[in-house]
């Protein structure tokens, strides 16, 4: 992954900068004060700029479709796109929304049946899709637990069940 002409030319910035960093009073150059100068310097070559995509929060709806699909198939890549349609459906909802407590208790019991079932196969529990969305299972059934099914969950929680979804999807579909 790494260029080993990216690793030379970082570790020689690096001891560049490192040389001529003023001396503390005691006559060592203090560790902080070497990443303060030469850390960025490494950290820019070694890992350029990356485009990560923003993720766009969707505003919250009191509107939608009731799912009549609850439950497992016990195939997991069916059964992990549903959960994760379901946990967007319901990262939506704002207060108010129609049948949420139903869709709350639902949900909830989809997602304990969906870990409970899968975690105990290695090959399943391995993959990066399922270790994304037991995080996220883990967020959403906290906040259930915490606030109930009639509460709408907070922003910052919003974006980032949202950007965990994305990972989630993208990872179904090259089938980890």
């Amino acid at each position: 992954m790494f260029n080993s002409k990216l690793v030379l030319l970082a570790s020689a910035l690096l001891a560049y900068a490192t040389a001529f960093t003023p001396l503390s009073p005691e006559g060592t150059s203090a560790r902080r004060d070497v990443l303060k100068v030469g850390g960025a310097a490494a950290v820019a070559t070694l890992f350029p700029t990356v485009a990560l995509a923003e993720i766009e929060v969707p505003p919250q709806s009191t509107e939608y479709e009731f799912p009549a699909d609850w439950g497992l198939t016990f195939k997991y890549e069916e059964d992990a796109a549903k959960v994760r349609k379901h946990m967007v459906v319901a990262t939506g909802l704002a207060k108010g929304a129609t049948n949420m407590e139903d869709f709350g208790k639902n949900m909830k019991k989809e997602m304990v049946d969906f870990v409970s079932y899968y975690r105990r196969f290695p090959k399943v529990s391995g993959k990066p899709s399922f270790s994304t969305l037991y995080t996220s299972i883990n967020v959403l059934a906290g906040h259930y637990t915490s606030y109930g099914f009639k509460y709408p969950l907070p922003e910052k929680r919003r974006k980032r069940l949202y950007q965990e979804y994305a990972e989630i999807e993208k990872s179904l579909k090259r089938g980890r």
